[in-house]
């Protein structure tokens, strides 16, 4: 599975819990915004709060980071091509929840616009976590700046300890 870590076997917890905040964050900035602007829908639409639209930030940002860990993972596809039409495939979802938004009439464009911008950088900050933990070189105490051991005296044990 892609949250071990191959060879070691240890369980590779971040890229689960940074999915999970990325979701949480979404409402946590929708709602203080739409308090903000306090819009109005489309004429079809009652009341106040209609931007930017949460369901297209949500959509955005949940298919965003099923593809972020599906590339993240040991079962990255390599093929270019697939790579691509993943990605066709994640933006093809975002539009249809979008089109639909402002098709039935809960939201304008703009709404969903400002979503996308919104969502994107939520995606960004989670690529960004992502690649940099992922990159991290894995050092162990005692190792010098190149993550090589120190070199062992004689009669000194391997865990560094003089007995």
């Amino acid at each position: 599975m892609w949250w071990v870590r191959r060879g070691a076997g240890h369980v590779a917890w971040w890229p689960a819990l940074t999915a999970l905040l990325a979701i949480l964050v979404v409402p946590a900035l929708v709602l203080p915004l739409k308090e903000i602007f306090d819009r109005p829908g489309q004429p079809s639409a009652e009341g106040l709060g209609y931007y930017p639209s949460g369901h297209t930030a949500t959509a955005t940002v949940a298919y965003g980071v099923a593809l972020l860990l599906l590339f993240a993972g040991p079962l990255t596809p390599h093929r270019r091509g697939v790579r691509r039409a993943l990605t066709a495939a994640w933006l093809l979802l975002v539009l249809c929840v979008s089109y639909g938004l402002v098709r039935q009439g809960y939201h304008w464009p703009l709404d969903v616009v400002a979503s996308w911008c919104l969502g994107g950088a939520v995606l960004q900050v989670v690529a960004v976590v992502l690649v940099r933990v992922r990159e991290r070189p894995r050092t162990r105490v005692g190792d010098d700046a190149a993550g090589q051991p120190p070199e062992r005296r004689a009669g000194e044990p391997e865990s560094g300890y003089v007995v």
